[in-house]
């Protein structure tokens, strides 16, 4: 198989493919774009991804860590769907450049905020 073809309809995805992956909100409005995201060392899952939203040619953009339970793949968008709002977004932690984005107390702060339990509580 050719490794250049990656079908769409797949249920993995390269690391490499979901940065830059376009978000969208409920109505199919595009608000950002994922940066990257965050994996738990020990199990492999995804914790959460850290989403830029806003901003002018790349200036003003603030980023967010949403948990990675709330972006839902729409392949008919090409990009995730999340049911957040901009008022979610108010007071939801924001990450800041050089900030540490690996401490587990921060990162069960980010699923509290959005109601969602951590991926590591099942």
């Amino acid at each position: 198989m050719d490794p250049t073809i990656h079908p769409e309809h797949h249920a993995l995805v390269a690391s490499d493919r979901v940065s830059g992956t376009d978000v969208f909100d409920a109505d199919g409005e595009k608000i950002g774009y994922i940066e990257r995201f965050f994996i738990e060392k020990t199990t492999g899952r995804v914790v959460y991804a850290l989403t830029s939203f806003g901003g002018f040619l790349g200036m003003g953009e603030d980023c967010y860590p949403l948990p990675w339970s709330k972006l839902d793949y729409d392949p008919s968008l090409g990009g995730y769907r999340i049911d957040i709002t901009e008022s979610d977004l108010e007071n939801a932690p924001k990450w800041l450049d050089g900030q540490p984005v690996e401490d587990r107390h921060w990162a069960e702060k980010v699923h509290d905020h959005y109601g969602v339990p951590p991926c590591w509580i099942p």
